[in-house]
Parts: structure tokens; sequence; C-alpha cells
């Protein structure tokens, strides 16, 4: 069983959020949330153009997620025993504190904070950490082709900003887990260490679990 009712798996473009979710869900009976990131109009512009798109698509990503987790959380569901979900609503900010500038991201920041206050938190958030390299690797992989010119500076900056906020965050339950080490998709023993360690009763701040 799953020890906590809500679950929020994050990290950077290529980290394994939506595979471990999944997986994760369908392995103990969980209601899955799954952002529908590739519906978004924005997504393949801000990759061509990021200036020019920037503003629009962090604005689309924020109403869309919380749109999404308000009607899910908000919805009773009788036959599964937790909720986990591959993004949390803060991933907006992270994204917008790196990709907005300084007058758009204070806007962005209002808006977001009324939105945040109507959502409930998650009772644990996993960040996955994976490094640059790997996540390149990740993202050819599984071949978008809009995420194909993705930079390793622009994932060094989004890695950053997560850090950065992760850190000032006191009334969250956070599990950092370094995931270079670990194949939870090949190999079984891998994911039942991760389940392990994600059923651990941590207390509210950061956990860094370095393998």
């Amino acid at each position: 069983m799953i020890s906590y009712n809500y679950i929020s798996i994050e990290g950077n473009i290529g980290a394994g959020k939506t595979t471990l979710s999944k997986k994760i869900a369908e392995s103990y009976n969980g209601k899955l949330i799954l952002e529908q990131f590739e519906d978004n109009p924005f997504l393949a512009k801000f990759y061509d153009n990021p200036d020019k798109y920037a503003f629009p698509l962090e604005l689309s990503f924020l109403a869309e997620r919380y749109q999404q987790l308000k009607s899910e959380l908000a919805r009773q569901d009788l036959f599964h025993e937790f909720t986990i979900s591959d993004y949390f609503l803060n991933k907006s900010l992270i994204f917008a504190r790196k990709t907005l500038n300084e007058d758009e991201y204070q806007l962005f920041l209002k808006l977001f904070t009324i939105m945040d206050a109507n959502l409930p938190k998650p009772d644990l958030l996993v960040h996955l950490y994976v490094s640059i390299s790997r996540l390149q690797k990740n993202i050819k992989k599984r071949g978008r082709v809009y995420e194909q010119k993705i930079s390793d500076e622009y994932l060094s900056k989004i890695q950053e900003s997560y850090y950065e906020y992760l850190k000032q965050q006191k009334g969250l339950r956070i599990l950092v887990i370094e995931l270079n080490e670990l194949d939870f998709v090949e190999s079984k023993q891998d994911f039942d260490f991760l389940i392990n360690k994600i059923n651990s009763n941590y207390p509210i701040g950061m956990t860094l679990l370095s393998l």
C-alpha cells in the first residue's frame, strides 16, 4: 500500500515523471492525474521563439494545470486507494521564474498566488533529480520533435529554478531522489527500492536521497 493520500511527482523535462507516476498508479491502484501538455498550442512555438511565446505559454499552462487539478482533486473516488499526479501546480512558478522578464513574472506571480490558495497541497512531493546528460538522452529517446532543440543551458536553468524554489518551502514534505543510477522501468528491484523510499515517513521540509 501507499502511505500517502496525494503524491505529486516532479522533476526537469525528461526526468521520468509521467513514467513513474503511471507505474505507481498501475501497481498500487492509484488515481492518476497526467498533465495534458502536448495539447498546448504555444509549446512548439516557444522552443522556436522563447522571447515571444514565453508569457502566453506560461499563462496557458497555469490555467490548464489549475483547472485540471481543481476538478480532479475535488472529485471523490471510492475505487482508488490514493491520488498521484505527474506535476505540481507550483511548477508553473518554477518555469516562469526562468522564462519571463521581471514585469511579466510579477503579474504571473499575482495570478498564481490566487489560484494556488484554492488547491490542496500534496502530502508528499517527490522530485526526481537526473543529470543534464541523462535528461538529454531521455528527451532524444522519446522523440518529441519540438523538444529536440532544448539546450543544456535551458535544462540547467530549470534545474536551478527547482532547487531555488524547493529550498524555500517550509510547509511541504519534499523528497528529492537522485535517479542517475536507477532504472525503475527495466529493474523491478530499482522500482521496489523507490517505492520503499517513497513510502517512508518524512518530516515537513526537504529530504535528499543520494544513492
